[in-house]
């Protein structure tokens, strides 16, 4: 059994990396209702997820779907790399997207019978400077509820998640130790932590 923080921590990460695909920038300003309306679909769809009640394998596989057709996937791995996306190459870069897409997948999709029961209820939005803030409420069996805020931008063109904190703990902050901690025990090598994110998770 996951402790409060492996639970809590899934859960964020789980969700924090789907982002979800709109209208192209410029065609509607994102708005209080559409962050919201984006939180209420991501959540829809990872709860359907965990309640289908199919094999761990194809839970894990319907997971990468969803993480590759709703989250700005590159975004994303740029952003757990730090300050070592500046110095790889264009196919290096593309490798590790790859790579770091179906870690994500197996790394948190294993987990997924520990959140049947759960839920999650959208509390609140505001805008906070150019992005939006989605409060919510997290209903796990046998935790008590707590908050977790997704934050909502359309700089990149779409409306999409960028990031979540639950109790000051960011997602992309958290991701970021992980494939840095990888990349340490590789001095550093690009190409040997693409290959060991290729086998974790």
């Amino acid at each position: 059994m996951m402790n409060d923080f492996s639970r809590r921590g899934f859960l964020i990460s789980t969700i924090a990396t789907v982002s979800v695909t709109a209208l192209p920038n410029g065609a509607f300003a994102l708005t209080d209702a559409k962050a919201r309306t984006l939180v209420d679909q991501v959540v829809a769809d990872i709860n359907k997820v965990i309640s289908s009640g199919k094999s761990l394998s194809a839970m894990i596989s319907d997971f990468e779907r969803i993480f590759t057709r709703y989250a700005d996937v590159n975004i994303i791995a740029r952003s757990t790399l730090g300050a070592d996306a500046r110095r790889i190459s264009k196919s290096q870069m593309q490798a590790f997207t790859k790579a770091f897409r179906g870690y994500i997948a197996r790394k948190y999709g294993k987990r997924f019978n520990e959140f049947v029961g759960g839920r999650i209820e959208v509390q609140s939005v505001r805008k906070v400077k150019s992005w939006h803030e989605v409060k919510s409420m997290a209903f796990l069996r046998g935790e008590a509820p707590f908050e977790v805020n997704f934050l909502v931008s359309d700089r990149s063109g779409k409306d999409l998640f960028f990031d979540m904190t639950i109790e000051g703990i960011s997602l992309r902050l958290s991701e970021r130790t992980e494939i840095g901690s990888m990349l340490d025990r590789r001095k550093g090598d690009i190409d040997a932590m693409i290959a060991d994110l290729r086998k974790a998770g």
